[in-house]
């Protein structure tokens, strides 16, 4: 069994900010973000996050659970991937020589505001994902009343959901009623 990398558990710590089944969002505004940041270690400091920070954010998400979420044969939802791609725009990263602690040639501008730099961060940890192809890793829960963010301990990265003993068990509940259903139309 594969450990998440410290980017994928950052990445999905991110996404889960929002908890579909609960209808909660832990990122209401740019102070909740700036809170965020810092019990995660990113840069929040003087100036604190601004609204249109606080939209990068959300649009960053939005676009991460959606890419997340696309099972086989399933398409993105053009309209959030787009958001979050003009979201990654706006982000001042610089690729750099010699990579510093983190270990990465892809880093947020030190010149920019915290906010910037900490989201800045957070596109640096996806672009990691992406390019040691540990992103097919990180799912979206397939119960859509759940939508919860998971990293893929699968040796095929087939899983589905997010807890066998619990949406999956509601997926194949279902199922099955509806085989039934359709047996006996009575």
């Amino acid at each position: 069994m594969r450990e998440a990398p410290p980017a994928a558990l950052l990445i999905e710590a991110f996404v889960n900010t929002v908890d579909v089944e609960e209808g909660t969002d832990d990122l209401p505004d740019p102070a909740a973000l700036a809170v965020w940041f810092r019990e995660r270690g990113l840069p929040a400091g003087d100036p604190a996050p601004g609204a249109e920070d606080h939209r990068l954010a959300l649009a960053l998400r939005a676009g991460l659970r959606e890419e997340l979420g696309v099972h086989v044969g399933d398409s993105a939802d053009p309209r959030l991937v787009g958001d979050a791609e003009a979201a990654l725009a706006a982000l001042p990263l610089r690729a750099v020589l010699h990579p510093g602690a983190a270990g990465a040639a892809l880093v947020p501008d030190p010149e920019a505001p915290p906010a910037r730099r900490a989201l800045g961060a957070l596109a640096v940890a996806w672009s990691e994902l992406v390019v040691t192809g540990e992103a097919a890793r990180l799912k979206r829960c397939a119960e859509h009343g759940c939508a919860w963010v998971f990293w893929d301990t699968s040796k095929n990265r087939s899983r589905r959901w997010c807890s066998m003993r619990v949406c999956g068990n509601r997926a194949k509940a279902r199922r099955y009623a509806a085989r039934q259903t359709a047996r006996d139309p009575d």
